[in-house]
């Protein structure tokens, strides 16, 4: 049954050496493999991750991929001084360093990926 299938997701890439570079060096996930087809990695304790090599990728305009985090301003800190820049969006009260809070309480900030996909950052309350 699916429930009870391990989950992969899928992201697609123009330029796996610049994706690799990205996902291993910024983010520091653990990179499994590399073959014509697609890049792999351990995102979270097992679940794996397929950055697909495509000619050009569509671009999703929303989040795509995100982590649920315990500190998201030390997860930000970390991550702007490996480069990462975070994502501000008009008509969304975010804080000065672009965390925006919902109306339950989730602290949310998006940044992107080489080949623009939003990813994001997530603090339960």
């Amino acid at each position: 049954m699916l429930t009870d299938a391990q989950i992969i997701a899928f992201l697609a890439t123009s330029d796996a050496k610049r994706a690799k570079a990205f996902y291993r060096d910024v983010l520091k996930l653990k990179f499994q493999s590399e073959d014509d087809f697609a890049l792999v990695f351990d995102v979270a304790g097992g679940v794996m991750l397929r950055i697909v090599r495509v000619a050009e990728p569509t671009i999703a305009p929303y989040t795509v991929l995100g982590w649920q985090v315990d500190d998201i301003a030390a997860e930000m800190r970390a991550l702007h001084r490996r480069g990462v820049r975070f994502q501000k969006y008009k008509g969304m009260s975010q804080d000065k360093s672009g965390v925006w809070t919902s109306p339950g309480g989730a602290k949310i900030a998006w940044f992107k990926d080489p080949d623009g996909n939003t990813l994001s950052l997530t603090q339960f309350e």
